[in-house]
């Protein structure tokens, strides 16, 4: 870990001597002499975390390895901003001493420093290469596990005995608890009903909501309302909110799950909402606490047992073995008593699971459970709480170092929140914890990263993209607490959660802000601010405020006072009512999310934050001018908005060769200039008058870009008046493209001929009317690589596939379609490669010919995504199928 704090350090380093010699002119020659001992001591804590034993000795030299090297980074980049604000001053006589900085952190910490690891290290033992450790990421092609649906054992009869107690007749609305301790599977139960046929069958309405502990009843709320309407409900009061879903569930038969209910008073908020005279309305809450339970319900709590060991040990076999691979007969014996150590906890097991399938492949399988086996053992306590944390600390412990901060980082998201995989990795990126890798970019190494947490069972996949690439994931409570508590416990600063607690006052105070080094948030934002706290040292302010914060003009300066030397700002939860000005100050900033309703404009002076990677802008403008050159921003790696972003023609900056998001481009700024500077990007999106782009090439051009979006929009003019007439031409658009998106272009279906002959393209999602018409006829020898079509809100009625000269789709394996309410049927040829069929708000006849000609000899699974190994799997909405 400290090794990827001198690469942070290295690198910055670098870049002050190649791109701002302007701003350390003078201390040039200490600055490269800074370079070479730091590239001396990363080679030195390479070859020494190879070569010794890692234990507290090893940890406490690395603490204070990592401690200089902070100290050298405060000390470096405060300078830099002094200097960048002096030059900015044509007054300003007086700039830092620079050289004499650099000189006095060489002398004085740096070299001392290293000497002490030097001689420390020396006297480690040689590491036992054969001993488990710390394991290098994985890099094979293994697929990311799903939310967890497969796997699961002994729940079978639970879910039964449940269900059962949901269907009973009732004279007023019912509500069923599960009960049991963390970890024990209360919410995989919960979701394990959620997707029972029975369960969908019996309640058309069915409804899941995340309470968690740092609960927002208008969240909770609002996700109630998600159900059964589309508008924008966020500007209600609370009770104005609960009688609105109070209103929504006083009649259909509907069953909602509360997950992770922790209090009374919780309790106390949600039950105003819902109507007691329903009787055939049902609510199943999962908890911790049994009074909770009683509290919300006079009916008995179902109380989740622990898992037996015969359960305990098929549960382990499926995570380490799948349902393909048999547990090899020679490790049998310690496989079976690893599994008996975990107690019956299943998230014990599932982590240890992750843990063995890294020796599944060990060429000596038995010594390496036997050592297993043992490093349980040592973890064992009374308390099945502790001992579950306990193995997690032992999985923790086999990560590699890279990925330790990376996991440990987990912990700044509020519990049960799901996580934005993309925002997850640009957010690594942006704190120094992901290293650059020969022939693979930082994304790349980050997914990589992500992937290996995923396969560990250290974090749960939520949603995932039409490929199958994780798009949102999840952390266990416990994990979570394990996370925060491990970032504090081994002395490393790597974050702090800021709380108001009940007494009114925030803990940690405001005069022990200057101790850390990342802060996070998660409610009384403005409060905090305006005790304006002092964090000379904090790095990262990260906010993750469930509901919109109005920020009135004298708060907008308190973040720049409060936190000069920022890389990290996340305040998308904040509304501004235009760019905050002083933000500009903050010049080592990497990641900006911002956010404001009528936020419309980046102004030039952003160009002083020449260490942007990405920026996020969250607006209901329809555009976003950008009066900036953003070519001369070099280090920009993802620009992300949903307004049409607009570019000077005129821009004089020669970079853009970082860029790979660029979205949305407005249509009107489409420009082979603007192209031949943005050449290496991979995702583009585009939104206005998609016609211009029918005459032009300037897309051919992009040979690397992978995604594209295009959104129609013709405002003021209504969109159904003045449909997209046509689509460029094949060899008009991008010649690697892959994945397509296209929204509201209301175009006619003949005009899929263009989008047929697109050769690479894999994955094609038509949104909002992006075709319209009754009848479509696929012509033969087309969408000769598509795996994935989505369409969702058309009023097709007729579609049908010619199979001259061959048939269409030779390789299409899931179809979605959704809000295609009057489709009839699809071609049969389909099931010829089609592997998943997801159909949400479509006609009863077209379940019926869909059950009848495409799931012959198939498992139907309503709801969920599995069945068996390369059978067709298909997917009803509830109370879709009925």
């Amino acid at each position: 870990m400290a090794e990827a704090a001198v690469t942070f350090l290295l690198e910055n380093v670098q870049k002050l001597l190649v791109d701002h010699i302007n701003l350390i002119s003078g201390a040039e020659a200490e600055l490269r002499q800074l370079q070479n001992e730091l590239e001396l001591m990363k080679a030195f804590l390479m070859e020494s975390a190879n070569k010794r034993e890692k234990g507290e000795v090893f940890r406490q030299h690395e603490r204070q390895i990592r401690e200089v090297v902070y100290k050298a980074e405060d000390t470096l980049d405060a300078c830099l901003t002094q200097a960048a604000a002096d030059k900015s001053k044509p007054f300003a006589f007086k700039r830092y001493d620079l050289a004499k900085k650099v000189k006095a952190l060489r002398e004085q910490d740096v070299q001392p420093i290293f000497d002490r690891a030097r001689i420390g290290f020396s006297t480690l033992p040689i590491a036992d290469p054969s001993t488990s450790g710390p394991q290098k990421p994985r890099t094979d092609d293994k697929k990311v596990p799903l939310l967890r649906e497969d796997n699961v054992v002994g729940f079978d009869g639970e879910a039964e005995t449940v269900i059962n107690k949901l269907t009973e007749e009732s004279a007023e609305l019912e509500v069923i608890s599960i009960v049991g301790m963390p970890g024990l599977g209360k919410t995989t139960l919960a979701w394990k009903i959620y997707r029972d046929p029975k369960s969908q069958y019996e309640f058309p309405t069915l409804i899941w909501v995340y309470v968690s502990q740092d609960y927002n009843i208008k969240e909770v709320f609002l996700n109630i309302l998600k159900k059964f309407t589309q508008l924008d409900m966020s500007h209600c009061d609370e009770n104005e909110l609960a009688r609105k879903v109070r209103s929504y569930l006083e009649k259909p038969k509907f069953l909602l799950f509360m997950d992770d209910v922790w209090t009374s008073e919780a309790w106390n908020h949600i039950e105003p909402a819902l109507p007691k005279s329903n009787k055939s309305g049902r609510v199943l809450i999962t908890s911790r606490d049994e009074k909770v339970a009683w509290h919300a319900s006079k009916r008995e709590p179902h109380r989740l047992r622990f898992l037996e060991p015969s359960e305990s040990w098929e549960l382990l076999q499926l995570e380490v073995f799948s349902r393909v691979d048999k547990c090899p007969k020679n490790v049998e014996i310690y496989g079976k008593d690893i599994a008996k150590q975990c107690g019956g906890v299943p998230l014990a097991i599932v982590v240890i699971g992750g843990i063995l399938v890294e020796k599944f492949s060990s060429s000596d399988m038995k010594l390496e459970w036997e050592k297993v086996s043992a490093s349980v053992s040592s973890h064992l306590s009374y308390d099945k709480q502790k001992r579950t944390e306990n193995i997690i600390l032992l999985s923790y412990n086999k990560l590699s170092y890279n990925l330790r901060d990376c996991f440990l980082y987990l912990g700044m998201f509020p519990e049960d929140s799901e996580i934005s995989a993309w925002k997850l990795i640009r957010l690594w990126i942006a704190e120094g914890f992901i290293q650059q890798v020969p022939n693979k970019g930082l994304e790349e190494v980050a997914e990589e990263y992500l992937e290996e947490l995923i396969a560990r069972n250290l974090v749960m996949v939520d949603k995932t993209k039409a490929k199958g690439d994780v798009k949102t994931c999840r952390v266990h409570d416990m994990i979570r607490e394990f996370c925060k508590g491990q970032a504090a416990f081994a002395k490393q600063n790597l974050f702090q959660e800021v709380k108001k607690t009940t007494e009114g006052t925030f803990f940690p105070s405001v005069a022990d802000v200057p101790n850390y080094r990342r802060l996070c948030i998660h409610s009384y934002v403005v409060d905090f601010l305006r005790k304006k706290p002092k964090g000379p040292f904090v790095r990262s302010f990260v906010c993750f405020s469930r509901e919109p914060i109005i920020f009135q003009p004298d708060c907008t300066p308190l973040i720049p006072e409060a936190f000069s030397l920022l890389r990290v700002l996340d305040a998308n939860p904040i509304k501004f009512a235009k760019f905050p000005s002083k933000i500009t100050q903050l010049i080592h900033l990497r990641y900006i999310a911002l956010s404001g309703d009528q936020f419309n404009s980046l102004p030039d002076a952003i160009l002083k934050l020449w260490n942007l990677q990405t920026i996020r802008i969250d607006t209901l403008s329809r555009t976003f001018e950008i009066k900036a050159d953003i070519w001369k921003m070099l280090q920009l790696r993802h620009l992300k908005t949903k307004a049409a972003i607009i570019i000077s023609k005129e821009a004089k900056g020669k970079a853009g060769e970082n860029l790979q998001t660029l979205s949305r481009l407005s249509a009107h700024c489409c420009w082979e200039e603007v192209f031949n500077k943005a050449s290496n990007v991979k995702n583009l999106g585009i939104r206005g008058r998609l016609s211009t782009l029918a005459s032009t090439r300037c897309l051919a051009g992009l040979d690397r870009l992978q995604k594209l979006k295009l959104v129609y929009d013709v405002f003021p003019n209504v969109i159904s008046h003045t449909p997209l007439r046509e689509l460029p031409s094949p060899d008009r658009f991008p010649p690697n493209l892959r994945i397509l998106k296209l929204s509201c272009t209301y175009l006619e279906w003949k005009h899929m001929a263009t989008l047929g002959s697109l050769p690479s393209l894999e994955v094609l999602k038509l949104k909002e009317n992006a075709f319209m018409g009754k009848f479509w006829n696929t012509v033969g020898n087309s969408f000769p690589s598509l795996e994935v079509l989505h369409i969702a809100r058309t009023d097709l009625e007729f579609w049908t596939a010619s199979e001259e000269p061959s048939p269409p789709f030779p390789k299409l394996q899931c179809l979605v379609l959704k809000n295609c309410e009057k489709l009839e049927e699809i071609p049969v040829l389909l099931k010829r490669s089609l592997q998943v069929l997801d159909i949400e708000r479509v006609p009863k006849s077209f379940v019926q010919f869909t059950r009848l000609n495409m799931a012959e000899e198939s498992q139907q699974i309503p709801g969920q995504q599995r069945g068996k190994a390369g059978g067709f799997k298909l997917i009803i909405a509830p109370g879709d199928g009925r």
